[in-house]
C-alpha cells in the first residue's frame, strides 16, 4: 500500500495549491488530484448536494487506488468530511480556515476571514471560531465571484480587482492585522492581496499545516513511500484544462481531462 498515491480531491482548481504544498514536503509520493471544476463552487450548493459530491469524489479516488485522501476544500471538509470518515476506511486529512494561528498572531484583536457560504456557514467553522475568537473582532466576508473568476482563467482580470477591494474595504476598517484564506482557491490571490493590503496585515493559509498533517498520518498508518524514486503525479479535471496548466506552471505533474 506504501506505494499507492494519495488523493486529492477539490470543487476545481484550488486544492493545486494544497497539492503543490504536499508534493514539495513528500516528493517522493504519488499524487492523484481531481477537479470537480463542472460543479464549483460547492459552497452555494447546500450540505446534502456537498456530502453527495464529495462521496462521488472519493468513490473515484479509491477506484484508482488511492491510500488516503485529502478534501482539499474547506466546504467539503465543514460539511461531508464526517460522513466520509465514518463510510470509508482509508484515512481523511481535511481542510479548515486557519482561525487559530490568526488569532494567536493576531496583535490588533481583529482579524479578518474570507470564505465561500458553505464555509462560513457549517457547523464545523463555528465551532472552530467560538473556540479561538472569543476575545477577537471577527471580520467574515463570503467571496462572492471568485471560485467562478479563478475557474474561467480570469485570476487577474479587473473584475477580480474590483471584488477583492470591495471585500477587504470592511476589514481594513476595523483594523484587521490578520487576513484567514478560508478557500483553497483563495491561494493564488495571495500576490494580489498582497498589493492591496497595508504590509503589516499577515496573509494565512492552510497549505503548508495541511501537508504536515499528511506526512504525519502517512507516518502513522505506516503508508509513507520510502522508494528512492520520484512519485508520478496525476491532474484530472472535468472542466478547463489549459487553466489546470496555468495554474501548475512548471510543476511536474500530467493533466488530463475526465468525464466526471
Amino acid at each position: 500500500m506504501s506505494s499507492k498515491p494519495i488523493g486529492i480531491f477539490d470543487s476545481g482548481v484550488g486544492g493545486l495549491s494544497i497539492w503543490k504544498e504536499i508534493h514539495q514536503l513528500l516528493p517522493m509520493e504519488s499524487t492523484h488530484y481531481l477537479s470537480d471544476s463542472k460543479n464549483a463552487p460547492y459552497g452555494p450548493k447546500g450540505r446534502e448536494a456537498i456530502i453527495a459530491l464529495s462521496i462521488k469524489n472519493t468513490e473515484w479516488l479509491i477506484s484508482q487506488g488511492c491510500k488516503l485522501i485529502v478534501v482539499a476544500c474547506n466546504t467539503a471538509t465543514t460539511n461531508a468530511i464526517d460522513t466520509l470518515r465514518n463510510n470509508y476506511a482509508i484515512p481523511f486529512i481535511g481542510i479548515e480556515p486557519a482561525i487559530k494561528p490568526a488569532a494567536l498572531q493576531s496583535k490588533s484583536k481583529a482579524i479578518g476571514i474570507l470564505a465561500t457560504k458553505g464555509t462560513l456557514s457549517s457547523q464545523l467553522f463555528h465551532k472552530t471560531s467560538q473556540l479561538y475568537s472569543s476575545e477577537l473582532l471577527v471580520v467574515e466576508q463570503e467571496g462572492n465571484g471568485i471560485v467562478e473568476l479563478i475557474e474561467t482563467g480570469r485570476l487577474h482580470s479587473t473584475e477580480m480587482l474590483q471584488l477583492l477591494q470591495s471585500y477587504l474595504k470592511p476589514m481594513l476598517e476595523a483594523n484587521i492585522d490578520c487576513l484567514v484564506l478560508g478557500c483553497t482557491h483563495y491561494h493564488f490571490l495571495t500576490p494580489i492581496l498582497k498589493q492591496l493590503l497595508p504590509s503589516h496585515v499577515k496573509i494565512i493559509d492552510s497549505g503548508e499545516a495541511v501537508a504536515r498533517q499528511t506526512k504525519a498520518v502517512l507516518e502513522a498508518n505506516q503508508l509513507l513511500n520510502n522508494k528512492t524514486i520520484v512519485g508520478a503525479n496525476k491532474v484530472y479535471t472535468n472542466g478547463e484544462k489549459s487553466v489546470v496548466t496555468a495554474l501548475l506552471s512548471s510543476e511536474t505533474a500530467s493533466v488530463q481531462t475526465l468525464e466526471f
